[in-house]
């Protein structure tokens, strides 16, 4: 038997961008548009009767706005949201505020000249089976100047930590962070497919929860000990000679830049069985080639296990293809990388 269509409730400020996702889903044989609101206030009502398999959710709207309804949302039914952001510095904000109480995942908002991409369908239909998550909110963190990078002449014994996650990222990356030791003395590298403009808002959330710091990647910067740097937006992140960052536009890989493949591609190359590899989250396969490398070398691989996965598909593809050491759930992935950080140092010592 075919499978049932996917029931998507568009809820939109704008009638212009509710006939423009209406008439895209539609044409998609795995949805069923099975309604529309204009605010907040009406998709709560008709959230009991129409019991949708996801909702696109617009942020700024009139009598109950994205970032009211979403948490009220979650507590009449809970259901997967899909955001509807603009691309700007405030939309990626309120975007990333969503995401924390609850949001699966975001869009951009279409034109009546663009069409939403294949793309966006295959978040939206991702996000249709995703888990529903709602996040508690953390206050920042209280880091001491001391605790916030190594001395450049730290030695660290060559370990680098590479963390790759996509949707449902944000949540898993902000637990395994704040989680961090405030003496890790090793650097960490994250790659999390967002596009631009998103990344540097994320880095700065990031950083206010974490006892190190984090920031967002510009090319040439170093690698050090006790910091921690993200791939910004639309760019492949690769480490050249002397451990500096190379940010690169190539080609998509898994349809997505930046990939996470490339970035453990060219740390193994340099660092070899120094790798401590962790895959979170996701939509796709992105990391498994790249996962292969590493154990091939002789790295660690830990993968995010399906219980806590908001979208069990980049962990499921590694673990599946037989290139873990480990699967824990997320509120384990820090202590599997700082166990094994701890290995390779004894080692190296």
């Amino acid at each position: 038997m075919p499978a049932e269509p996917i029931r998507l409730l568009i809820v939109d400020d704008s009638a212009t961008v509710r006939a423009v996702l209406r008439r895209y889903f539609e044409a998609d044989p795995r949805f069923e548009v099975v309604g529309q609101a204009k605010d907040g206030q009406e998709a709560l009502e008709l959230l009991p009767e129409l019991k949708p398999d996801v909702v696109t959710l617009d942020i700024e709207m009139p009598r109950l706005n994205g970032l009211e309804t979403l948490p009220r949302l979650m507590k009449i039914r809970p259901t997967p949201v899909v955001m509807v952001s603009s691309l700007t510095t405030e939309g990626a904000e309120a975007t990333l505020e969503a995401l924390e109480l609850g949001a699966v995942d975001f869009i951009p908002k279409p034109s009546s000249r663009l069409a939403p991409s294949e793309e966006v369908l295959d978040k939206v239909a991702a996000a249709a089976g995703a888990r529903v998550r709602v996040a508690r909110r953390v206050a920042p963190h209280d880091r001491k100047p001391s605790q916030s990078v190594s001395p450049a002449g730290t030695r660290w014994g060559s370990q680098v930590v590479v963390i790759g996650s996509s949707t449902g990222g944000p949540q898993a990356l902000r637990s395994v962070v704040e989680t961090l030791p405030a003496d890790l003395r090793v650097p960490v590298i994250i790659v999390q497919h967002m596009p631009p403009g998103f990344t540097k808002t994320l880095a700065e959330r990031l950083d206010s929860l974490s006892p190190i710091k984090i920031l967002e990647a510009t090319d040439g910067m170093k690698i050090e000990p006790g910091k921690v740097l993200l791939a910004p937006g639309d760019y492949h992140l690769e480490l050249s000679r002397g451990d500096r960052i190379k940010l690169t536009q190539g080609p998509h890989e898994c349809g997505v830049r930046p990939a996470i493949n490339v970035t453990l591609e060219s740390v193994t190359k340099l660092h070899g069985a120094n790798v401590v590899c962790a895959i979170l989250t996701g939509m796709g396969s992105d990391g498994t080639r790249g996962a292969e490398l590493v154990r091939a070398a002789g790295g660690y691989v830990v993968a995010q296990d399906e219980a806590t996965s908001t979208v069990y598909g980049m962990p499921r593809s590694v673990a599946e293809a037989g290139l873990t050491n480990e699967v824990r759930p997320i509120s384990k992935i820090s202590s599997a990388i700082v166990d094994q950080c701890r290995v390779l140092q004894r080692r190296s010592a």
